[in-house]
């Protein structure tokens, strides 16, 4: 545990830096729009490009940190997203701000994949989920940091200084990754740390892997409405005040983030009681079902106070199976982890585009805000059904024997 806790600690910095950054743009939003002329059409270009570009990349980075290893990548990918960070304040337009974020996107692709596979090197599989949940509620509590530094920090110097401020933030953190970090474990196995190209083949034949991509990519549709239509929900179909809106669209992050830890420790204890399948299907699907009830529940009633409620227990309560989702990618994954966990985080960034565009033209077609709840609602219960079928056991390419010499 000795080695481990700085390894934990640098990947808990790195998961914070990613939402903080990722969210800079949308709290300084107003103020880019209005000095850079940008209408609200071409600003859902700006914001679009990075996830288009997150999701083409995510993959590819995440097989190229299995074949190099993860020191390597993860110090290219936040050096580049450090670098577009900075250079988002030197936009002198929309097409200038376009081709940053764009190319912001393709650097933050495979961050997680590259996370996890620094896991699977050095936890043990009893201790996976609960890592990942750690993961992801820095990754949270980053999101929630964000307008928290970036409001005081545009007040006092302006929009441009404080992305290239965030931009220094990731050269500091590669300083200490390179400081401290190696991809062998001092006493691991020789075989956790080869190289290997990734056999697509074998691995694209194997249904578990389809199950995750798909069940990943209905439970996106619940996550990126809060993402991105969550705040415009409140105002529109719950008669919030803008400002109201502000305090309670930051709740249900705050219970994201102890959802992933406590998803994370449970499906641990869970798969150590009652073995692994048991472990993170229980979580998973049990979490993801209660989210979507949560969803449909939110969108009947009226009230308020009710309305918050619901929304932050929907969130929170599905984030409980984000720790069993990576943990799972990482148990048919084995050395191959970070091509899974892309695929699946792919997967989950194409679900996002998708619902985040259909829920626009669902509201515009019928005038309501309760019937693309209903689709996403759906989603995320087909997600939880999908999840009880994925079995961690399973690898999705065996691994070689290694003999013992004679």
């Amino acid at each position: 545990m000795r080695q481990q806790r700085p390894i934990l600690l640098l990947l808990l910095a790195l998961a914070i830096l990613t939402f903080l950054d990722r969210i800079a743009i949308a709290v300084a939003g107003p103020r880019i729009q209005q000095e850079l002329g940008i209408s609200p059409e071409r600003w859902g270009w700006v914001l679009g490009a990075f996830v288009l570009a997150y999701g083409i990349f995510e993959i590819p980075t995440g097989a190229m940190g299995d074949r190099v290893g993860q020191r390597r990548v993860l110090t290219r990918i936040v050096v580049w997203w450090s670098a577009f960070t900075g250079l988002t304040g030197a936009a002198t337009g929309f097409p200038s701000l376009l081709i940053t974020r764009f190319l912001f996107g393709v650097g933050e692709a495979g961050a997680y994949p590259n996370i996890s596979g620094v896991i699977a090197r050095w936890f043990a599989v009893h201790e996976r989920a609960r890592t990942q949940g750690f993961i992801w509620a820095a990754s949270r509590l980053g999101g929630a940091l964000s307008p928290l530094l970036v409001v005081p920090l545009q007040a006092a110097l302006g929009w441009r200084l404080t992305f290239a401020l965030l931009g220094t933030m990731g050269v500091l953190w590669v300083l200490c990754w390179r400081r401290w970090y190696r991809d062998l474990p001092a006493g691991g196995e020789p075989h956790a740390n080869t190289h290997t190209g990734v056999p697509w083949g074998e691995l694209l034949r194997q249904r578990q892997l389809w199950l995750i991509f798909i069940m990943y990519w209905c439970y996106s549709w619940g996550s990126w409405f809060y993402f991105g239509w969550f705040p415009t929900y409140l105002v529109k179909a719950a008669g919030f005040s803008e400002a109201q809106m502000g305090i309670f669209s930051a709740l249900p992050f705050l219970l994201g983030a102890t959802g992933n830890v406590v998803g994370g420790l449970l499906s641990d204890r869970l798969s150590m009681r009652f073995g692994l399948k048991a472990g993170r299907r229980l979580v998973g699907c049990t979490s993801l079902a209660a989210s979507a009830l949560l969803m449909v529940a939110m969108s009947l009633t009226r009230n308020k106070s009710a309305i918050v409620v619901l929304s932050s227990l929907g969130f929170g309560i599905a984030d409980l199976m984000l720790p069993a989702a990576w943990a799972l990618c990482l148990d048919v994954g084995h050395r191959y982890a970070g091509v899974v966990t892309g695929t699946m985080n792919t997967a989950g960034q194409f679900g996002g585009f998708v619902c985040s565009v259909l829920f626009g033209y669902i509201v515009a077609a019928t005038g309501s805000y309760q019937a693309p709840l209903w689709l996403i609602a759906a989603m995320v219960m087909l997600s939880a059904f999908l999840f009880t079928r994925i079995d961690p056991t399973r690898p999705l390419v065996a691994e070689p024997v290694t003999l013992a010499a004679s």
